[in-house]
């Protein structure tokens, strides 16, 4: 197994994290982390190839036999977010903020990719690392993939880290763990007119308040009460800024749809049109709908779960394991969906919640932070995970 972090490694680990956490990069802007990344690769031996899908990094680590290859995962983009903390790694680059936890996971999957360079003896087969970027709806795994991350890659494993459950647990379970993410936006065209005399227009604004008021029929009457979804509409715009009497032209409406199922989620978008077209169309109004696929659900196998499952058992004790019915499945979205769909592989939530110390802001909040015991459970869990693998 997997020995704790020495003092040096663990004080690297957290100025790894804080560094990267006061400079944050935005989806295929990751530049100065990724430089930083292949550098460190380069220190600990690898030969990493840099600009992968972008500005991605990866590298390979051949063991002392052949065998397979697992394929060890780390997202490294940040948030378009103002942050709000007074911590002395706070974001120095305003408008910009690590809310999610990437900086973590970079700096813990560095940490381990310099363990393993020295336990390569003991591999029987290939470690590949992959520093993504632009995970946070810009299609960064997609990138990478077709740039050849999976070339030859027989299993995937990726950490998140998670303020939903407390620092020292590690939240795990089979099948699908995160939902499918898919983004749409209606305009509602109608005719304007003077507010006070409405019947000789037709009203978009009342049109897309019955669209938003049937939008929300198709989880509640179309989904199984045993399948899950979601249909959110989280932004609606008329008229324009300083207007009370004149009914607009147009309506605007924006939001998400989610689900677990491939059958629910292939039968999103066809429902969702049907609701806009058909209700604005009974009001008087035209619309049309743009749709966008942002990512797949994220489907753990079962047999690398059980693998992975194991390891965290052996690290943090078999009461440390969340499991479904603990807050570990999701409805955020996460596109190492699009690893899991191609190879075998496993995605762990790794707690950083420490309400004693004020860390339980949620993730893509301006106040969000983890508890830093949760860097070393990650490395452990990722070291682990491919020692294990591998026959280490």
């Amino acid at each position: 197994m997997t020995a704790p972090l020495t003092a040096p490694e663990r004080a690297a680990l957290i100025a790894t994290r804080r560094d990267l956490h006061a400079h944050p990069e935005l989806a295929f802007e990751e530049r100065r982390t990724a430089a930083l990344v292949a550098d460190r690769l380069e220190a600990a031996g690898y030969r990493p190839r840099r600009g992968v899908g972008g500005t991605g990094v990866l590298a390979d680590l051949d063991g002392g036999a052949p065998g397979p290859t697992i394929l060890l995962r780390a997202d490294m983009d940040a948030l378009p977010l103002a942050e709000e903390s007074d911590a002395p790694y706070a974001s120095t680059a305003p408008g910009r903020m690590h809310a999610c936890g990437h900086d973590g996971h970079t700096a813990a999957l560095l940490a381990c990719a310099e363990r393993l360079a020295g336990r390569r003896g003991a591999l029987r087969g290939r470690v590949r690392l992959c520093f993504q970027p632009a995970e946070e709806g810009r299609g960064g795994a997609e990138r990478v993939i077709a740039d050849g991350a999976l070339d030859g890659v027989d299993a995937c494993f990726g950490v998140h880290l998670w303020t939903e459950l407390d620092v020292g647990r590690v939240g795990l379970a089979e099948g699908p763990v995160m939902a499918a993410v898919d983004r749409f936006e209606a305009v509602i065209e109608g005719q304007g007119g003077h507010g006070a005399i409405p019947h000789q227009t037709r009203d978009p604004v009342v049109a897309a308040a019955h669209v938003v008021t049937a939008l929300q029929t198709i989880v509640a009457r179309t989904v199984s009460p045993l399948d899950t979804a979601v249909v959110t509409v989280a932004r609606v715009t008329a008229g324009e800024p300083g207007s009370w009497n004149i009914i607009p032209r147009t309506a605007r409406l924006a939001g998400t749809a989610r689900a677990y199922g491939d059958e629910t989620w292939a039968s999103l978008p066809a429902r969702i049109e049907q609701v806009v077209r058909g209700v604005a169309e009974a009001l008087g109004c035209r619309a049309t709908l743009e749709y966008e696929r942002i990512c797949a659900p994220t489907v753990n196998e079962p047999a690398m779960t059980g693998l992975a499952r194991g390891v965290a058992r052996d690290l943090l004790g078999p009461d440390a394991v969340a499991t479904e019915g603990e807050g570990v499945r999701t409805l955020a979205g996460e596109d190492f969906s699009a690893f899991l769909r191609r190879v075998p592989g496993c995605f762990a939530f790794v707690g950083g919640r420490n309400a004693a110390r004020g860390l339980v802001h949620p993730h893509h909040s301006p106040r969000f932070d983890f508890d830093e015991d949760a860097l070393e459970h990650a490395v452990r869990l990722l070291e682990g995970v491919a020692l294990r693998y591998l026959g280490g």
